[in-house]
């Protein structure tokens, strides 16, 4: 029987977590919500997803009626039909929502706008999958702790042990959004460690990881520059980090002198010209000419795609969540080759 899943907050996030998981065949969409009418109920309509209002207000309801669009209700009567829900909501409204899902008596995940106390569990699929099965809720990590987890965790799983410094480059802005900068200006972020080092240590906390950030006037993707120190006796090689990346799930390796893909932009452009949908790159793009090991330290760059690389991960929590998949592995597979299949139709 398929998993009902809800979508609060049908915006950049939630439209791509709604197409996510309609892909998959154990899973199913059963309402969407926005805050009053607009763009993203046309294509919530194309995409036969039952539409209901953020709220639980009559008149809010009924603008949306008055606009040309069947609500089927509020926050309340959606929660009543699904058996968990995908919080994609804007950030800093989680404790208030939360309230409302464990009264609703379903299961639940907020996204990294969310703190890690307000949720008390974290997610991401190669590092906790299994502590997150069958718990009543948890958050997926942000975009740039995805990243970071998605390359760090297979080598802490072969080294035993790991010491990172990473510096995040971070877009300013999401493509839609046009009422934040810098414009003209490089923005430090005025405190370290940024949140980002110690969120991977909310869903591995073996890895020891400080961060900075600083926010440059671009829309299109983050770049981490990052320095991790392996033990001793590490047995590995530049080349076999490589491969082991390769051989890792959501991870793309790439030479940029070869390929001509050197910067961001070009990264985007290669998602364009694959075919993905809205242009999205899933995964942690890693240029291989940036990777070296020299002795024990270990200097890499990748490229995270901020609107996209967290949608899979949803798909696997909910999963974890539901208990009907305690292998990530397993479950990265289905997700993956479903939404394949999604972007090819």
């Amino acid at each position: 029987m398929a998993i009902k899943v809800a979508i609060n907050g049908y915006g950049t996030i939630g439209k791509r977590v709604a197409d996510a998981v309609d892909a998959q065949n154990d899973m199913e969409i059963v309402g969407v919500t926005k805050t009053r009418p607009a763009f993203g109920c046309d294509l919530a309509v194309r995409k036969n997803y039952p539409i209901y209002c953020t709220y639980d207000d009559a008149e809010k309801i009924s603008a949306f009626a008055e606009s040309g669009y069947e609500c089927h209700g509020g926050l309340s009567d959606l929660l009543a039909v699904a058996d968990i829900v995908v919080d994609c909501s804007p950030g800093k409204v989680g404790a208030a929502n939360k309230a409302k899902y464990e009264a609703a008596g379903i299961k639940w995940i907020f996204q990294g706008g969310e703190k890690h106390a307000m949720t008390e569990r974290s997610y991401t699929s190669s590092a906790n999958h299994m502590e997150n099965v069958n718990v009543n809720g948890t958050r997926v990590v942000s975009c740039n702790t995805t990243g970071l987890s998605r390359t760090l965790v297979p080598l802490y799983n072969h080294c035993g042990q790991l010491k990172v410094e990473c510096t995040m480059i971070r877009r300013a802005a999401d493509p839609g959004d046009s009422n934040k900068g810098p414009i003209n200006a490089i923005k430090p972020v005025l405190q370290v460690p940024s949140h980002h080092g110690p969120d991977v240590m909310t869903v591995k906390p073996e890895i020891e990881i400080n961060s900075m950030a600083v926010a440059v006037p671009t829309t299109l993707m983050h770049c981490h520059s990052i320095v991790a120190t392996l033990p001793e006796g590490h047995g590995l090689t530049t080349n076999s980090v490589i491969e082991m990346w390769k051989n890792s799930p959501r991870i793309i390796v790439m030479n940029g002198a070869q390929t001509g893909i050197s910067t961001t932009a070009e990264v985007m452009e290669f998602a364009r010209d694959i075919g993905r949908k809205w242009g999205d790159l899933h995964e942690i793009f890693v240029w291989e000419d940036g990777v070296k090991l020299d002795g024990n330290t270990l200097y890499y760059f990748q490229a995270i795609h901020q609107e996209s690389d967290v949608i899979p991960e949803n798909v696997d929590a909910i999963r974890a969540l539901m208990g009907t998949e305690s292998d990530w592995k397993a479950s990265v597979a289905k997700t993956d080759a479903a939404i394949s299949r999604y972007n090819n139709l």
